[in-house]
Parts: structure tokens; sequence; C-alpha cells
């Protein structure tokens, strides 16, 4: 029961409107049947919208929401766009922009910029990282990319 209402909540996460590679929304829920909602979004109406989804899950108790709004700036727009093109125009990494959400976030907060989401293998983690170091205007880059769990 708990495994479906974890593959609910992700569902509802992901096919928000207006969620998409520049957005990374995380959620945990606990033993109580509480959800704790983290990570980052461009637009505050993201984070109400994911509050309002998961809180009407039948098995919801309660929505904790500290995701981040990241301030708007259009100097981090255009390391948002230049990052997308550099890492989504690779052909090893072109793959991953076919889901209806790539599964490499791109989040950028006053010129850092985080890489989020899953991939097949350390090859590609270290390709979208090198990618996303040619990125001009970046102060730091930071490769949170985890390793896709493979079904035995």
């Amino acid at each position: 029961v708990r495994e479906r209402l974890g593959e609910q909540i992700r569902k509802e996460l992901v096919t928000l409107p207006n969620y998409d590679v520049f957005d990374n929304v995380l959620f945990s829920l606990n033993e109580q049947d509480v959800v704790t909602l983290s990570g980052q979004v461009r637009l505050p109406s993201l984070k109400v919208d994911a509050e309002r989804v998961v809180g009407n899950l039948e098995g919801v108790r309660e929505v904790i929401n500290q995701v981040e709004v990241l301030p708007a700036s259009s100097f981090d727009d255009d390391i948002r766009h230049d990052a997308f093109l550099r890492i989504y125009s690779q052909p090893e990494l072109n793959l991953y922009s076919l889901r209806a959400v790539p599964s490499i976030h791109i989040i950028v907060n006053r010129g850092k910029l985080t890489l989020e989401g899953v991939v097949a293998d350390e090859l590609d983690k270290k390709m979208a990282g090198m990618c996303a170091r040619q990125v001009p205007n970046v102060f730091e880059v930071v490769n949170n990319l985890r390793l896709e769990q493979r079904q035995q």
C-alpha cells in the first residue's frame, strides 16, 4: 500500500502542468503518511500545485511543503537555456530528453548550476557534468545525478 502511494505521489508530481526540466520536486513519505515535499521550482504556482495534488491523494494525512521557489532572473534563464542545449545536444545524452519530463534536471540559482535526476551509468553522469562546466557565467556546478537502479 505504501509503495503504491509513493508511485501515485511521484506520478502526480511529474505530470503537473508547468513541471519541466528546470524544476526538481522530491518527496518523502513517513510511517504516519505525512509527505514532505522538497526541491526547487521556478514558478510559485508550481509549489502550490504540488502541495494541492499530493494533499488530495487518498492516504496522505498531511503535506509539509519545503519546496524552494527560485528567484526570477534573466541571467539564470540564459544559463538554463545554454545548459539545456549543451547537455541534450550530446548524442549520448539526447535519449534522456525523449521522456515527457527529461530525467536530467537543470537547476540554476544565482549562477550556481545543479544537475539533479537519474542517468543510466557513470559515463553519462560525467558527460553531463562536463557539459554543465562548459556553460558560460556559471559560478559553480554541482552534479547530483544518481545512477538508475536496475532490476535484477
